[in-house]
């Protein structure tokens, strides 16, 4: 099998695996909700996430891949509310006091503006950990060779799976949802 079908069916097979999760806890329905715009800013963020989140696979190697999923609700909440923060953050931005170590809390509290008391933080933080354990699961149930190339390209999927899994999420939680348009025949 060429590299890029084994990479292309394992994000697609990833993909549907977190949305069947965060639909199982009524956190999706069934599908995922995304934005071109969102998705693109995805490019932007990569390279110095992959940078940061490199570091932890060992330690913390669903943290290493659901700090993305905090990246994603935070563009989504920027796409909705402050489009010139959405167009002008960067990276470091979703930074909290302790760089990427706490990202998490940041974009929660500080971005997100929910609080530790509230429900949909919990219920948010709650799911992207479970997305997280899925995802690292489903890596190593792939039994590639660590630190070869094809570990990074599954993780580079994994960790863009996440970050779309994130920033759907958080449209939902904002009250967005996909309906079917009936267009008048043209």
């Amino acid at each position: 099998m060429e590299i890029k079908d084994y990479l292309d069916k394992f994000e697609e097979k990833l993909k549907d695996e977190l949305i069947y999760l965060c639909t199982s806890y009524e956190m999706l329905n069934g599908n995922l909700l995304e934005t071109i715009d969102v998705e693109q800013r995805w490019t932007d963020f990569a390279p110095e996430y992959v940078a940061d989140a490199i570091k932890e696979i060992k330690d913390y190697p669903t943290v290493s891949v659901a700090w993305a999923a905090f990246i994603g609700a935070a563009v989504a909440y920027y796409w909705d509310k402050d489009t010139t923060m959405f167009g002008a953050c960067k990276y470091k931005s979703f930074y909290g006091p302790n760089g990427f170590d706490d990202m998490d809390e940041y974009i929660l509290y500080k971005i997100l503006h929910l609080t530790p008391e509230d429900k949909e933080a919990k219920d948010l933080e709650n799911m992207i950990r479970r997305c997280g354990e899925k995802t690292v699961s489903m890596i190593r149930h792939e039994q590639i060779e660590p630190q070869s190339p094809i570990a990074f390209h599954v993780f580079a999927r994994a960790i863009k799976v996440m970050y779309r899994i994130g920033a759907a999420l958080e449209l939902k939680r904002l009250g967005y949802k996909l309906e079917l348009v009936n267009l008048p025949n043209c």
